[in-house]
């Protein structure tokens, strides 16, 4: 299934039932505008077509607006919905959170579909049917870790209900919530296969449901069952790092070794706009939606492995972007950079370019832009990319078992090697080899490898809420560039009327929408809303 040829089928066709008339006439009539289930879940054929079109409901360029959310990002202009989420200033009446929600309960409920009614389908070949099955378990699970993530307790709904069934729901405990999620995914990894020809490429395999179950139990702190799923994935032996960081995100390196699971698009048919929304403000209009902040530029080590706040880094504040960890310059666009249009990118109030800080309000305030997913074949049609989004990948696998094994205190071999891969497995990143076995020392190392190798993929939320540290790293005001003024001195830039906010009171779980509420009382809200 080379990138979901067949999408262009929507599931609500085939979810459409054909109106009963009371024409008896028409009883033996085949509805010509829309698929009725008395003709569909015939064939083979029908249940694929069927799971092909579940995999449209899963997040694509979205999860890129989360860590906007968090304090290695920003949402760049204060109008947008999601800005008032960063500022604190937001309700159960959020169209974000509202937005979210839906979205996700909208997945579940047609991988549930999915499920009451593959079993029709006339087959001798289980094992497809198994593995069509497996295939909406992991995408009705990865729904359930979103809304666990944001929410805590939701409804735990398996299977298409009615509206009325709808309003008398109730939330579930989270804890049952994982339970689920964790039997969902291993139930479908006994299902799947470890890999498929090149013609179905993008399904869910087995490593994805064990490298999602390694999540799901990492989010809920059940490190055991995180390192043990993790663990599996890493035995496999079909997974590795790509050898280029720089061009894990491009063209070229899609269905690469490293990608577990990803939502795969095609531009002209299957299209969405990554360059739009992230390239800076001289590519075309390039919108700068959400962009690094300093929090994450300092973030990164100096290729010697030390952090810039060491006096013996050799850190030079006039000289940044120097001897520092190259996942940065692959990750966020930098002064100086070469741009997909050819030109440089100079952000530095005074440049006078269109990316100068305040030239226009969509260019950076921060004076950074997300570099990755930002691919020169996209730039003469920003809203017509085609470069898959990637979902889960093994660096995320192997951090996770490290993480999991030093919060239960089982450092070994193993977790060093997880963390070194990690660090200096690939081509173009080598930084130095951890060798501490410290348990606080790793958590930090674990920790701040999470931020850098995953940033701006929409991971950093859910860890920041994890680790409880939300509440210290977010509040303050929002930091970008450090440039040379006119007078010749470093000015540091802040954002104007922007100061993120969190509330340890209230904000590490979202509201449920007030809009479910309003539909349903027996739906409780989170603590503090």
């Amino acid at each position: 299934m080379k990138k979901y040829n067949l999408r262009h089928l929507v599931f609500a066709l085939i979810a459409a039932a054909g109106m009963v008339a009371c024409d008896s006439d028409l009883l033996e009539t085949i509805p010509n505008d829309r698929l009725s289930e008395n003709a569909f879940w015939k064939t083979e054929n029908d249940a694929k077509l069927a799971v092909n079109a579940l995999y449209n409901d899963l997040d694509g360029t979205n999860i890129l607006s989360w860590d906007a959310l968090t304090d290695i990002a920003h949402t760049n202009q204060n109008f947008e919905v999601q800005a008032y989420i960063e500022l604190g200033a937001y309700d159960a009446t959020s169209s974000k959170v509202y937005t979210e929600w839906t979205n996700a309960y909208k997945g579940i409920r047609a991988a549930s579909y999915f499920l009451e009614n593959v079993d029709k389908v006339t087959s001798t070949n289980a094992g497809l049917i198994n593995q069509l099955k497996g295939e909406a378990k992991v995408l009705r699970a990865y729904q359930y870790i979103k809304l666990a993530g944001f929410f805590g307790d939701v409804p735990l709904v398996t299977t298409p209900i009615s509206i009325e069934e709808g309003r008398a729901l109730k939330r579930t405990p989270v804890a049952e919530i994982w339970d689920f999620i964790d039997k969902e995914l291993n139930e479908a990894a006994a299902l799947l296969p470890v890999s498929y020809t090149a013609a179905d490429k993008g399904r869910a395999t087995q490593g994805a449901a064990l490298g999602l179950a390694a999540r799901a139990n990492l989010l809920a702190g059940r490190y055991q069952k995180a390192a043990e799923a993790a663990d599996k994935v890493i035995k496999l032996n079909v997974y590795g790092l790509n050898e280029s960081y720089e061009k894990l995100f491009s063209y070229a390196a899609e269905n690469n070794k490293e990608v577990l699971f990803d939502k795969q698009f095609i531009k002209d048919t299957y299209q969405h706009s990554v360059f739009q929304i992230l390239a800076p403000y001289s590519q075309r209009n390039g919108g700068s939606t959400f962009v690094p902040t300093k929090n994450l530029i300092d973030a990164y080590e100096t290729l010697d492995g030390k952090l810039i706040t060491d006096a013996a880094s050799g850190y030079d504040p006039k000289k940044p972007y120097v001897n520092r960890d190259n996942r940065l310059k692959y990750s966020v666009f930098l002064d100086g950079d070469i741009l997909p249009s050819g030109i440089a990118f100079k952000p530095q109030p005074n440049s006078g370019t269109a990316d100068a800080i305040g030239s226009t309000y969509i260019a950076s305030t921060t004076g950074y832009n997300t570099k990755k997913y930002i691919n020169t074949e996209d730039y003469a049609n920003p809203a017509n990319s085609g470069i898959n989004i990637i979902l889960l990948r093994y660096a995320e696998v192997l951090l996770t078992y490290a993480e999991a094994k030093i919060e239960l205190n089982q450092i070994d071999a193993s977790v060093l090697a997880a963390i070194n891969t990690v660090r200096n497995g690939r081509n173009d990143v080598k930084q130095p080899s951890v060798t501490s076995t410290a348990q606080a020392e790793l958590r930090e190392i674990v920790r701040r490898e999470r931020t850098v190798e995953l940033a701006l993929e929409g991971q950093r939320l859910f860890d920041i809420r994890r680790w409880k540290i939300a509440d210290k790293v977010m509040p303050g005001p929002i930091y970008g560039i450090t440039y040379v003024n006119a007078a010749g001195a470093l000015v540091t830039v802040q954002v104007v009327a922007a100061n993120k906010v969190f509330d340890v009171n209230r904000h590490y779980l979202w509201p449920i929408p007030q809009k479910e509420r309003d539909l349903n009382g027996l739906l409780t809200q989170n603590t503090g809303w």
